[in-house]
């Protein structure tokens, strides 16, 4: 198994989820989506992020808003539709069931420290409390 590979793998199917969420707290620019998505190590190769939003877009989750800008052409702002907002509800109780399922699964394999082989191990045999070195 190639780990970065399966690691870009997971990053990939979570990068709707979070771009639903960072464009849900407001008009946002691409490029402040990006910085954000790098910053997090969620993403770090422009040329995803476009596709996506287009995707998006087209999906009628997202919508834009043109604004004039002082220091160079217009910015494209993009902005949650209501069936976004419906949709990243959604996602946000698939995501909250999937992280205690995972975490469920991930917490049993640190507790079976004694696990060999898919049998258990006898604990070591713990110091008799009762007995004094006095």
């Amino acid at each position: 198994m190639n780990i970065e590979n399966a690691q870009v793998q997971m990053r990939k199917g979570i990068l709707e989820f979070c771009i639903l969420h960072i464009i849900s707290r407001g008009e946002v620019y691409a490029s402040d989506m990006l910085d954000e998505l790098t910053s997090a190590r969620i993403m770090v190769v422009e040329g995803t992020l476009y596709p996506l939003l287009t995707r998006l877009k087209n999906a009628g989750l997202l919508d834009y808003k043109w604004v004039e800008s002082t220091s160079g052409p217009p910015r494209k702002y993009y902005i949650l539709t209501e069936v976004g907002q419906a949709s990243l509800k959604a996602m946000n109780d698939t995501w909250d069931e999937l992280a205690k399922s995972v975490n469920q699964i991930v917490s049993k394999t640190g507790q079976q420290k004694g696990v060999t082989n898919g049998h258990t191990q006898p604990e070591p045999a713990a110091p008799n409390d009762y007995t004094s070195n006095a």
